[in-house]
């Protein structure tokens, strides 16, 4: 009787660990998505600031501002890359805590008890939802415009000299015009993130 009843207690702390380390992963996981997201929203208003001077430049070589843009491009690429490998493990830990959460929650035999933690998952996971949507609307964005900035890279690339700059001029001040919309983009995600961050946190504030 002994042994059963330490197998339960047993099972019962595995059974209410396991939610609140899904919990714990899920923040993190977001924690480190706007981490990525922020650093890679402040490297891709350096290689814009790096374009800039460039095409501002009215005397001197051309070739270092040039060299410059294109290491910041890369950084850029770079960085783009982590975020997008950020949100899909995020997205892939938001997945697996909401479907055991639904889980726990089905298996709660109170009907008012079980009636409240739905709506406290439904109210979470609109908050999560909000998240995803903020980050793919930040990513339609984004794409576009680190294109164009690959292929300025590239339109210079055997073409470093004050017409080769003139030519690109046009698409660098759509650069820069495209940038307040995928800023506008990220800022809101960013937001969204640190509500959901909020919202998982097991402190009280």
């Amino acid at each position: 009787m002994k042994k059963n009843a330490l197998l339960l207690i047993g099972l019962m702390t595995l059974l209410t660990a396991a939610p609140q380390a899904s919990q714990e992963q899920l923040a993190k996981s977001i924690q480190d998505a706007r981490s990525e997201t922020s650093r890679t929203d402040a490297q891709l208003k350096a290689t814009l600031e790096a374009i800039n001077a460039l095409t501002r430049q009215t005397q001197g070589d051309l070739r270092p501002a040039y060299s410059t843009y294109c290491s910041e491009v890369s950084r850029t690429e770079a960085a783009a890359g982590w975020t997008k490998t950020r949100v899909e493990w995020m997205a892939g830990d938001g997945r697996k805590y909401f479907r055991d959460w639904q889980n726990t929650v089905n298996s709660i035999g109170n009907p008012s008890l079980r009636k409240k933690s739905q709506k406290r998952l439904d109210a979470v996971q609109a908050s999560y939802n909000k998240v995803e949507a903020s980050l793919r609307s930040a990513g339609d964005k984004f794409a576009p415009l680190l294109s164009d900035l690959g292929d300025i890279r590239k339109a210079l690339a055997s073409d470093v000299t004050p017409g080769g700059v003139k030519a690109i001029k046009s698409t660098v001040r759509s650069a820069n015009w495209n940038h307040q919309f995928v800023d506008k983009a990220v800022k809101s995600a960013l937001k969204e993130m640190e509500k959901m961050e909020t919202a998982l946190s097991s402190e009280v504030r």
